[in-house]
């Protein structure tokens, strides 16, 4: 009985060349799986490509109401950002493509899972941990780390030797990932840290902000504990909400990052990454953490965010340190509900007011005028107290 391999499909290039070299290498039979987290995709021309060029069966999960829900808002509550700048748009879907690669393997009774990411990168690491943490008897095969084809201008001339259609243009050659949150590129002029990016050539989901409109746009998001719930007034489930902010940024040219980054098995790498929805909902989110938040939960959970972004890029979501700051997230999250206007204007968003029934700001304490509760005088004991060490240091300091 011939083995039976569970591919994670997405119809590019490297999967489009994996499945006729998993024929020639495995006596297996494939069954491919395209796992919908909201890229753009042509599912039914997908689909025939993976049964025209071998496979069994081919199978699409939709699964972007789970990945909101369950990945990114957990990301966003937290703040995870990934060495300051990464929205961690592939590192929260991969976990979950783990996820339903497993469920797809029970179900057909598969000895084993094979991907397309490559011995180089990130994604191996996420894909190969998540798989392990629900099936550590599956055999995983990463045909990138074990195949004698060493560039993407090698498995372009593997598919023409074998008369495959090849899914992308040559001079289009960027190696992409895409989907509801982001779309990264990387590769050509970018894997030269001194090349300005073609930005013009290159981006999909965002304008560049030269082309974006002379006018701003002023955008309201509410959200329940932590959660965005609303735009524009208009209640919106987590995937149109996303989509939608995805339209109104990129249309501002928001949300572009250019990242050299430290990857996981040690190098350093280059990408640019496209987050338009993604970075005014951290932004939005953040603004109304301020007014929501006392100043030590605040400062705890920028220590707290910091550490997730780092076990959520290096692949360890099924992890209990992820689970257990992920809890300690949600408590802090209970007040952090109300409403954020940010503007939108040439690639730049600037907050524009916010609002929230748990907020901690009191005007009468804030306020120049003098309130009630609070009494200048009291300042003096509070910084003689508060500045003690410093004044003792300075007293040793005129008797020596």
């Amino acid at each position: 009985m011939k083995k039976k391999v569970v591919l994670a499909y997405s119809g590019g290039l490297d999967t489009t060349v994996i499945i006729p070299w998993l024929k020639e290498n495995y006596d297996c039979n494939i069954v491919a799986v395209c796992v919908d987290v909201g890229q753009e995709a042509d599912w039914a021309t997908i689909k025939q490509r993976a049964l025209d060029t071998g496979a069994l069966s081919c199978y699409v999960a939709d699964v972007k109401k789970e990945y909101v829900e369950e990945y990114i808002w957990p990301a966003l509550k937290a703040g995870a950002l990934y060495e300051d700048k990464y929205l961690l748009g592939t590192s929260t879907a991969r976990p979950l493509i783990a996820k339903v690669l497993v469920d797809y393997a029970r179900k057909e009774n598969a000895q084993a899972i094979a991907h397309g990411a490559t011995g180089k990168g990130n994604d191996q690491v996420r894909f190969d941990l998540g798989i392990m943490a629900f099936a550590p008897d599956l055999e995983i095969i990463a045909p990138w780390r074990i195949w004698d084809i060493k560039s993407r201008e090698e498995e372009i001339e593997y598919l023409e030797k074998r008369n495959i259609p090849v899914p992308m243009k040559k001079s289009d050659s960027y190696s992409r990932d895409d989907n509801l949150w982001h779309i990264s590129h990387e590769g050509l002029e970018l894997e030269d840290p001194a090349n300005e990016p073609h930005l013009d050539g290159m981006l999909k989901m965002t304008v560049t902000p030269e082309k974006a409109p002379d006018k701003a746009e002023y955008v309201e998001i509410e959200f329940k504990e932590g959660i965005p719930v609303a735009l524009n007034g208009k209640e919106m489930d987590g995937v149109s909400l996303i989509w939608a902010l995805n339209r109104i940024g990129g249309g501002h040219g928001v949300g572009v990052v250019d990242l050299v980054e430290n990857r996981v098995v040690g190098m350093k790498s280059r990408g640019v990454y496209e987050t338009p929805g993604g970075s005014i909902l951290y932004y939005a989110h953040q603004e109304l953490e301020h007014i929501c938040l006392d100043r030590q939960t605040y400062a705890f959970k920028q220590q707290a965010a910091q550490k997730m972004g780092e076990v959520i890029y290096g692949g360890l979501w099924f992890t209990p340190l992820r689970e257990a700051l992920s809890a300690f997230v949600d408590s802090t999250q209970k007040t952090v509900s109300g409403k954020v206007r940010v503007k939108l204007y040439k690639g730049s968003i600037s907050a524009a007011g916010v609002s929230s029934p748990y907020s901690l700001y009191n005007a009468g304490i804030a306020s120049f005028t003098t309130g009630e509760l609070y009494n200048h005088a009291d300042a003096k004991g509070f910084i003689r107290l508060y500045g003690l060490p410093l004044l003792v240091r300075a007293l040793n300091s005129q008797r020596s």
